[in-house]
Order: C-alpha cells, then structure tokens, then sequence
C-alpha cells in the first residue's frame, strides 16, 4: 500500500498513557497532506527585501552564524540553515532586537525558542557528521516553528509535534508565508511520537523529561539517531544521544541543559 502523509493540521488521538491501538486489517486510506504556502526562507519578504522590523536580518545573520561557528559548530550544512532562517519572524515584536542574541525567549503560555547555539548544537549532534541531507525527522515540541524551519533545510521531511493549541496554530501562522513543502505541523501528545510517520531517521525533541518515551525508540529507525534533553539522577537536564543499532540502544549523556519539562496529553 502506498502511504501518503496526514493531513495537517492533525490531532493525534493519543493521549497520556496510552497505548498504540492494533492496525486494522485494511487500513482506511490516507489523505493527502496540504502544502504549505510559503516563501523560501531568507529570500526577501512580501515585499522583495530583505529588511525585517527595521533591521538588516541577513547581516545580523551572518553575525550569528559567525558566532556560532567561533563557538564550535562545524557543520557547514547546520551554520547554512541558521543562517537562511530568519529568527526574528519567530519572536514577539517586542522582542525583535534580541532576536539574533545567544538567548532563549518567551513565545507565551510557558515556552521559549531555545537559543541559537542550542539549536545548532542539537541539529549538529542529530547529523553527526552525514555529507548529505537527513532523512524523515521527528521534533517533539513544534513552539513557534523556529527549529522546524532550521530541519527543513537539513532533512527530506518534518514531522513537528505540538501538544499546545494555541503554539501550534502560532508555528502555523509564522510559518504561512514560508515554502516549505516537506515540513508538516501536527497537534498531538509528543511523548507518543507520532507512528504513522515512522521509521525516523532522526528524532530531536525541546522539552525534557526523567526519561526517553518508550515509542520514540520504537519509532526510531535501526541507524537513526535521537537527541534531547533528559534529567539526570543528580536532577539536572543534559543533552543526551541515543543511537539505534542492529544490536539495540546506545546511549551518550553530554552537557548540561535548560528546557521546559516534557509533559503528556494535549491542552
């Protein structure tokens, strides 16, 4: 059977604890996703320039993938991305200055768009090292939309997830006057991944939890990689990588960390 991606907007009908429902013996057949109408990143506005809220947002760009390559990112691929997504369309207005500073900012009901060293970090971490683009990835945690645009550039295709109404329609509208074809939102419980889209290439996810979601490594693809932040036995958040091999899970635990905790259901 041919399997074509969902819809978007979705709602995943998954909630807290519970358990993936037995497939059917035939399945229904899918729908077919709506692409999003959006311009390609870092090519101008409506408008036909370059000026975002009066600033130059490709030289304040170029700043901070300087910055962040000074700072020990190497991924050629990783410092492209961040340098075509504009930062500062992500943010609240009254924010706009401080968009393209190394902070993490709210974006409301509780959430914040991780800084951009983080972003590139994580991203460079789920690459480790591939010449060219990933495959499908999954990212728990959509927020504003901010790191599923830096994904589109790096991977075939975007699943983003986020178990919050009100950022996933925030992602969807920050995200409607970009192209980006292969990135698909959905509103769900993160911590269920989402399994129609599986195998994943990669996982990345921007919340943490006590411990890593029992159908993230069920999604994940033998030879695929997963990042994100997990609370330690000492209580503090680290960045921890878990590589899926023929002979079952691998797992590194790296530096110390800040996000929002990992929660289930949807709100």
């Amino acid at each position: 059977m041919t399997h074509q991606r969902p819809v978007f907007p979705i709602k995943l009908d998954s909630l807290s604890g519970s358990k993936p429902k037995a497939k059917p013996a035939v399945s229904p057949p899918r729908p077919v996703v709506k692409a999003l109408p959006v311009r390609p990143l870092g090519q101008g506005n409506a408008h036909g320039n370059n000026q975002g809220l009066g600033m130059d947002s490709v030289a304040v760009r170029a700043r901070m993938v300087q910055k962040l390559a000074q700072g020990g990112i190497q991924d050629t691929q990783v410092l492209q991305a961040m340098g075509a997504v504009e930062r500062h369309r992500f943010v609240e207005t009254a924010l706009v200055n401080q968009a393209y500073e190394d902070t993490s900012l709210p974006i409301g009901l509780g959430q914040t768009i991780s800084k951009p060293n983080v972003v590139a970090r994580m991203i460079e971490l789920l690459r480790n090292g591939a010449t060219g683009k990933l495959g499908r990835v999954l990212e728990v945690g959509t927020g504003c939309g901010y790191q599923a645009a830096v994904l589109s550039y790096i991977a075939t295709e975007v699943y983003s997830i986020e178990r919050l109404k009100g950022l996933h329609e925030k992602a969807r509208e920050n995200l409607r006057t970009f192209r980006l074809h292969n990135v698909h939102l959905l509103f769900g419980d993160g911590m269920e991944g989402f399994a129609k889209g599986a195998p994943y290439a990669a996982i990345i996810a921007a919340a943490g939890g006590n411990n890593i979601p029992q159908p993230w490594l069920d999604q994940l693809a033998v030879g695929g990689r997963l990042v994100a932040p997990m609370v330690t036995p000492a209580g503090h958040q680290a960045l921890v990588v878990v590589d899926k091999t023929v002979q079952g899970f691998r797992h590194q635990v790296l530096e110390a960390v800040h996000f929002v905790p990992l929660k289930s259901g949807i709100s």
